[in-house]
């Protein structure tokens, strides 16, 4: 095709319709395209896509059905997996309603060497699954079509490198499309084993010589996952290397043994290509730190009775460790007898007669079966007299309190041998271990083992009943089997009676503190009594001398906890001293059997302070001379608390230090109430209770120091506190000064002196006020309409009264003119207590006074 057609081809190729294939290549994969089929892997710079366009019948303009010159390449590594996905085709036919089919004609496969490339075979075992068609999406009239990696698919590029598609497209009505898709196969990462299993030493791994038979203790791992052989370099290990590159525990789990056991494994990791790593591992296997597995009674002789039917327990092998179960090892196949291999127990496995039986009986860990331990049983099944001892009682019930006295006796069995060998008896206690450990056996007498207490958890997990089972069996041998056919069983219930035997008691020293203005129903404390019998703590207090002034406090009778119920007296006493009653309930069956303890309760009251501390005077102006000691008294300040005795604390809170002018000492309030510390900054002064002392500095000249002292009670909230005012004149001991032995106390005018407090008050919001005053004022209307019917109701009632007197009234004055109208009564009678003649209706029952 020359210059004309080649234009003429794509004019044609962007007008005519027809079917149009576009190929997108694997994700990450490259596209080229060669100069020319079969130039070799060298030359390729093909182009990315491929465009097929046939022109649909009728049309004239030639185009071959393929296209050789416009190829597709595509990238493969070989280490792809299967299902990857090698190229995607874009496919649409030029009517929209058509759908079009692709399909993979022929694929053929060569190998390049160097620059060259062997000519393509057809390859009938190829790697690529038939081409997969679905819908794009958009546009509606646009297909998929992609070809993948076949189910088991491996590619190797030292065999074949190269494959080339050939690749048929139709669509209904219309001319096929054929295109080729070429494959180039790249070759993969190479082989690596992961570090520290392919170090000088190799990778170790420690394990307990416990663990389970073929678990998994190690897995070798190498890059590329995919396509991976592993193989065992090295022999004589008892460990397994699995095709997965596990490494397994023996089958038959690791020897139990006191040292440390090693095993070195060398490992050759290949892949499908040949390419391998090797590394090794070392598994240490520790010593178990478990038991083994050990059976207590290595030799049992067993007598069995004849007669007992299949599946009854005829004894039970019981061994200690880890994981135990049982196996009967000889005979191979026992005829008589069958072992649970969880429990340990042998049953008869049909009626048993008179015989014998040797049982190898073998207990193992079922992790690790080389622990294990053996033991030899012999069996004798003897001949007995069918017929069970008979006994009375048949059965025995009984209530015991739980004070009985160990070695009691609760019952005396009086049981006949039908043999007439009433001393070859035996009698056997039988039932669960909790309860049985409580009773014994002596001869035909059943007997108190151990105190039946009542209070303890084990009891009460057991509904306080312990049951047992007497099993009387004839000719002196002991019962190996739970048949009845030749013992005679007596069950045995026995109730345990509570009895109360403990005293309650509480802690010593119950002191409680509460405020002297705490309101009714405060909580003072809770007393915590405890009670040893059965229920726990079944307690209820009391409070001796009831409820009244001269003991304001009430007590939960079944909480303990201690309320104020009245108002308390703080001025005439400092505390209360309570006696409590604790009295324990339901500790016995009968509930007038109670006991008490009085316990003594110290409730305390904590003053509260009425007011500010009074100080006097509350402004001082002081003149010392400094000295040379440590630090001499300045003043001792003189103030009382409310109430009188409460303890008052004082610290110095403010001040400032004058330059001398006295004229500015109490010009402002603010002097004296700001927060200030540069008076007393340097510590020249100290409050020790009440006591004022000066700390000499040495002065050089005369100094005036103006300090706020703040005084308050010790208990409240709020504080309440005053605030002195202390001028203090410091004049060196080198300045003259008017001699003077004795402190001079100047009580000056007082200045407004600013303090503030913090007062409590509740400010409601608007919306609150608001409501409130149309909530008052709905009330007040409710009301007076409330009124005002109760005095409209009354009026009316007060007018028909009057209506009604009037009309009574009235007949004696008209009577003569109302006989002379006629008249609708039918009757006449005199009322017998006025004695008047009326007129009445016989149908209505109307009256007139005549």
């Amino acid at each position: 095709m020359g210059a004309y057609g080649h234009l003429t081809f794509l004019l044609l190729l962007l007008r005519a319709p027809g079917t149009f294939v576009k190929s997108a290549g694997k994700s990450g994969g490259d596209t080229h395209t060669p100069q020319a089929p079969g130039t070799g892997p060298g030359s390729l710079t093909w182009p990315c896509e491929l465009l097929v366009a046939v022109a649909t019948r009728g049309q004239c303009w030639g185009v071959p059905p393929a296209l050789p010159d416009l190829p597709r390449t595509v990238r493969l590594s070989e280490d792809a997996g299967s299902g990857a996905r090698v190229a995607e085709l874009a496919v649409s036919c030029s009517n929209a309603s058509s759908s079009p089919q692709v399909t993979l004609q022929r694929v053929e496969s060569g190998v390049s060497m160097g620059s060259n490339v062997t000519p393509l075979n057809t390859d009938p075992g190829h790697p690529f699954n038939p081409i997969a068609i679905s819908a794009d999406g958009a546009p509606a009239s646009t297909f998929r079509a992609e070809v993948t990696l076949r189910a088991g698919a491996e590619l190797d590029a030292h065999r074949v490198n190269w494959y080339a598609l050939m690749l048929r497209a139709a669509c209904p009505g219309e001319q096929e499309v054929t295109g080729q898709l070429y494959v180039q196969v790249t070759s993969g990462q190479a082989l690596r084993c992961d570090f520290p299993f392919t170090s000088a030493g190799g990778d170790v791994v420690r394990v307990s010589a416990n663990v389970a038979p073929r678990a998994p203790l190690y897995a070798v791992r190498a890059q590329p996952p995919g396509g991976l052989m592993f193989r065992l370099r090295n022999s004589g290990t008892p460990l397994t290397l699995t095709r997965q590159g596990l490494v397994l525990a023996p089958d038959g789990g690791f020897s139990p043994s006191k040292d440390t056991q090693t095993f070195r494994l060398e490992i050759e990791v290949m892949d499908r290509r040949g390419q391998n790593c090797s590394g090794a591992v070392t598994v240490e296997v520790q010593p178990s730190s478990r038991p083994r597995v050990t059976i207590l009674a290595p030799q049992q002789d067993v007598l069995v009775p004849e007669g007992i039917g299949p599946l009854e327990v005829v004894t039970q092998v019981r061994a200690s460790g880890d994981n135990v179960c049982y196996a009967i090892l000889a005979p191979t196949s026992p005829a008589l007898f069958t072992i649970d291999e969880m429990t340990g127990e042998i049953r008869s496995t049909r009626r048993l007669e008179v015989a014998s039986a040797h049982l190898l009986v073998q207990a193992y860990n079922a992790l690790q079966p080389s622990d294990q331990d053996t033991a030899v049983l012999n069996v004798t099944v003897q001949g007995t007299d069918q017929r069970a001892p008979s006994c009375v009682p048949a059965l025995y019930t009984s209530q015991v309190r739980e004070t009985v006295s160990p070695g009691s006796t609760l019952v005396t069995l009086r049981c006949t041998d039908p043999a007439g060998d009433e001393g070859s008896l035996r009698y056997t206690l039988e039932g669960p271990p909790g309860s049985r450990s409580h009773f014994h056996m002596e001869g035909p007498q059943l007997k108190v083992n151990t105190t039946l207490d009542y209070d303890t958890e084990a009891m009460a997990a057991v509904g306080f009943q312990l049951t047992a089972t007497i099993a009387v069996t004839a000719g002196g041998q002991p019962l190996r089997s739970t048949a009845v056919c030749c013992a005679a069983r007596i069950p045995v219930l026995v109730t345990v009676l509570p009895v109360n035997e403990f005293t309650p008691e509480c802690p010593n020293g119950i002191s409680f503190t509460v405020s002297e203005t705490a309101p009714f129903g405060s909580i003072v404390g809770r007393v915590i009594g405890t009670d040893r019998d059965h229920p726990p703590d079944s307690i209820e207090y009391s409070l001796e001398g009831g409820t009244g002034p001269a003991q304001p406090f009430s007590i939960d009778a079944r909480t303990g906890e201690i309320r104020v119920v009245g108002p308390l007296s703080p001025p005439r006493r400092a505390g209360y001293r309570l006696t409590v009653r604790l009295t324990d309930s339901h500790n016995d069956l009968d509930p007038g059997n109670r006991r008490s303890h009085l316990c003594d309760v110290a409730v305390r009251l904590q003053a509260v302070p009425q007011r500010a501390p009074l100080c006097n005077p509350e402004v001082q102006e002081l003149r010392i001379t400094a000295g040379t000691g440590s630090w001499q008294p300045v003043t001792r300040l003189v103030c009382h608390g409310d109430p009188e005795g409460t303890p008052l604390s004082y610290a110095i809170v403010g001040g400032e230090e004058q330059p001398g002018d006295m004229a500015r000492l109490f010009s402002t309030a603010e002097t004296l109430s700001r927060s200030s510390y540069t008076g007393n900054e340097d510590g020249r002064f100290r409050q020790e209770g009440n006591v004022l002392s000066y700390i000499p500095t040495g002065l050089a000249e005369p100094r005036t120091f103006v300090l706020l002292v703040e005084v308050w009670g010790n208990t409240g909230s709020p504080r309440r506190s005053t605030v002195l005012a202390l001028v203090v004149h410091v004049t060196p001991r080198s300045t003259p000064a008017p001699p003077s032995t004795t402190t001079l106390h100047t009580t000056l005018r007082k200045e407004p002196l600013v303090v503030r407090r913090t007062e409590l008050a509740w400010l409601p919001p608007p919306w609150f006020v608001a409501v409130l005053t149309a909530t008052g004022a709905l009330l007040l209307v409710v009301l007076c309409c409330v009124a005002h019917g109760v005095l409209r109701s009354s009026r009316d009632a007060a007018a028909q009264s009057g209506a009604l007197e009037e009309e009574r009234s009235r007949p004696a004055a008209r009577g003569p003119s109302r006989l002379s109208a006629p008249q609708p009564f039918d009757g006449r009678a005199r009322d017998p207590r006025t004695g008047r003649d009326y007129l009445f209706d016989s149908v209505t029952g109307a009256r007139r006074w005549v």
